[in-house]
């Protein structure tokens, strides 16, 4: 097994899948967009492992920062390491797996992961090891439950409920943000700090850009076919929630906060 910011979990199906609706929503991330309280951190010469990087917009970005240092993404799906690849960016790209790294001790300075413990099964191993290998970990982690949504339609309502339901029947935690600070101690980080922010979607552009994945998602991706195929959800009730999305996306008084959870570790 392996890596799932896009990979999938042995005991488990990665929830998301790599629906082209799924991998936009990656391409969009960027360390400006989803990883800001750890650039203060980061130096020129420092080396960098982005566990489950997926098609490692955000590796190109730490890359960056971090030149003339190592960066490395690491991730369990091949195909979307593919696509990292064939960015032709200075980091560089593997197929890896988040519980068993193949790296030395203390080998980084510093490992990063964004939205990956959600899809694990044991998160507080994956902590663990990821504390073998770097002086510094770096974790940002969404919370479903806490979602804001207005106007929140019976449509919307019903897709914050089925997508708990749907994520806990593949592996894994939905709302692992609020959780981070309980597993890094349990993993036996001695320093920690933790915050939060949020990804807010509102103007027509994000409204229609975020509104139309989801509304794609619910009814074409591995989350549909888990939904149906798990008795969760019928048909129709998807395409009402399709449309619920399409409707919420049309709407000038739209309004979307996601939250996350951060972290810094020792």
């Amino acid at each position: 097994m392996t890596t799932p910011q896009s990979g999938q979990e042995v005991s488990g199906q990665y929830t998301h899948g790599h629906h082209e609706s799924v991998l936009r929503a990656h391409r969009w991330r960027t360390a400006q967009n989803s990883a800001g309280y750890l650039l203060p951190r980061l130096t020129p010469g420092m080396s960098i492992l982005d566990v489950g990087c997926g098609p490692g917009t955000i590796t190109v970005d730490l890359a960056v920062l971090v030149a003339p240092g190592r960066a490395v993404g690491m991730d369990a799906d091949a195909d979307v390491i593919s696509q990292a690849s064939a960015q032709g960016s200075r980091a560089e790209f593997i197929v890896g797996d988040a519980y068993a790294l193949p790296f030395a001790d203390d080998e980084f300075d510093v490992v990063h992961a964004h939205q990956v413990l959600q899809h694990l099964a044991r998160p507080v191993e994956a902590l663990r090891e990821w504390r073998r290998v770097a002086g510094l970990v770096a974790v940002r982690e969404v919370d479903y439950a806490g979602v804001v949504i207005h106007p929140l339609s019976d449509g919307l309502r019903a897709w914050a409920e089925l997508y708990q339901r749907v994520h806990r029947s593949s592996v894994g935690e939905p709302d692992a943000g609020r959780r981070l600070k309980q597993w890094a101690r349990e993993a036996g980080f001695t320093d920690v700090s933790v915050g939060a922010s949020l990804w807010v979607f509102e103007n027509p552009e994000d409204r229609a850009w975020w509104g139309g994945l989801w509304a794609e998602r619910v009814i074409a991706s591995s989350f549909a076919i888990a939904a149906t195929d798990r008795g969760l959800a019928t048909s129709d009730e998807l395409n009402a929630i399709s449309a619920a999305w399409r409707q919420w996306a049309s709407d000038e008084d739209g309004w979307l906060a996601m939250p996350h959870g951060e972290l810094l570790g020792f």
